[in-house]
C-alpha cells in the first residue's frame, strides 16, 4: 500500500481539537495543539470523487461570499452596517477556502544551510562546518554527520568520524534528564562501537572507557542532563560518546535524547562541537532559546 501524504503536524482524527504526527504511513502517539488549523492525511482510497465534490462546494463558498461582499459594499448606506457585513463576508471566505495543514507554519526550513530540522520532537540544531545532513545512512534518527566515510578499522565496511542522532524516549515513564542520560550512555557506546545492527565489529569492540564530563545543561529553555564517555576500542583510535537528555516542549512533551559520536585522534570532529551543537538546539520558533535552566552550562 502506497501513501501520498508526507510526514507532518496534521489534525488528529480521534481529536479534532489536537495535531497528531503522521510518519508517512501511520499515526504515531505525538499530539500537540494545533497551530494553525489543517485538515487530516487522507489515506489511501479517499481522495477522488468525495475530495472532487468537496473542492467544488469550497469554491461555491467563495463565489459566494465574494457576491455578498460586493452586495454589502454597494448597499452601504453610510450608517456602518456595510463595514461589518463585509467583514464578516470575508472572515468567512477565508475560513472556508484556506485549509491548510499546520506544517505550512513559517517555521525553519530543512533547506535552511544553517540548521538541520528535527519537526518530531520540536527542535532544530546547528549545522556546524564540516557535518553535512544525513545521506546513505542506515542508523536510524541520525540528523547530521561528518563529510564522508572511510573503511572501518575492524571487521570492514564503512565507517563516519562523526553523527548526531536525535530520539524519543518511549519505552519508559522515566522523567528526569540526568536518571535517562546515564542509563542511556551504555547502550549508545555499545551501538557506536562495540557491534553494529549486523552483529559485526567495525572497531574491534569496546575495550574500556572512562567519564570525561557530565552535569545538568540548558537546552532549548529546558533544563537537560549529559554524560560523556571516552571509549577505547581494540582497533583504531577510539571515540567520544554523549547523552543529552531533556524534555521536550511538543506534543506530549516526550523526553528527547541526543547522541553524539565522535571518533578520537586528529581526523575526529573536536569533543568542543558537542557543546556547540547542545547550545544551538532551539525549539522550532525559537530564535533566542533560554527559559527554564538557561543559566546552566556543561561542567568541563
Amino acid at each position: 500500500m502506497m501513501y501520498d501524504t508526507p510526514p507532518g503536524w496534521y489534525r488528529d482524527p480521534s481529536a479534532p481539537h489536537l495535531e497528531r504526527w503522521w510518519d508517512g504511513a501511520a499515526w504515531t502517539e505525538h499530539r500537540r495543539a494545533p497551530r494553525i488549523p489543517g485538515p487530516a492525511p487522507q489515506s489511501v482510497g479517499e481522495a477522488s470523487p468525495r475530495a472532487k465534490a468537496v473542492a467544488l462546494t469550497a469554491a461555491g463558498v467563495v463565489l459566494v461570499a465574494a457576491i455578498v461582499t460586493g452586495a454589502v459594499v454597494l448597499g452601504d448606506d453610510g450608517n456602518g452596517g456595510g463595514t461589518e457585513a463585509n467583514t464578516a463576508a470575508s472572515a468567512t471566505a477565508t475560513t472556508r477556502a484556506t485549509p491548510s495543514p499546520s506544517t505550512s507554519t513559517p517555521e525553519p526550513s530543512a533547506d535552511d544551510p544553517a540548521v538541520v530540522v528535527d519537526e518530531l520532537n520540536g527542535i532544530t540544531l546547528p549545522l556546524l562546518d564540516g557535518w553535512v545532513r544525513p545521506e546513505n545512512v542506515t542508523i536510524d534518527n541520525v540528523m547530521m554527520t561528518t563529510d564522508g566515510t572511510y573503511d572501518c578499522p575492524g571487521d570492514g565496511g564503512f565507517c563516519r568520524h562523526g553523527l548526531v542522532i536525535s530520539r524519543t524516549v518511549t519505552e519508559n515513564d522515566e522523567k528526569s534528564p540526568e536518571a535517562l542520560a546515564e542509563a542511556d550512555i551504555p547502550d549508545a557506546a555499545d551501538e557506536a562501537y562495540d557491534r553494529d545492527a549486523l552483529g559485526r565489529r567495525p572497531y574491534g569492540g569496546i575495550e574500556s572507557h572512562r567519564l570525561v564530563a557530565s552535569g545538568p545543561v540548558a537546552v532549548a529553555g529546558r533544563a537537560g542532563y549529559f554524560v560523556r564517555w571516552r571509549v577505547t576500542t581494540a582497533e583504531g583510535p577510539g571515540g567520544y560518546v554523549q547523552s543529552l537528555a531533556f524534555q521536550s516542549s511538543v506534543g506530549t512533551e516526550s523526553p528527547v535524547i541526543v547522541r553524539y559520536v565522535f571518533d578520537a585522534g586528529e581526523d575526529g570532529p573536536p569533543p568542543a562541537d558537542m557543546d556547540r551543537i547542545t547550545k544551538g538546539i532551539r525549539a522550532i520558533g525559537d530564535e533566542a532559546g533560554g527559559g527554564v535552566g538557561s543559566s546552566v552550562g556543561p561542567s568541563s
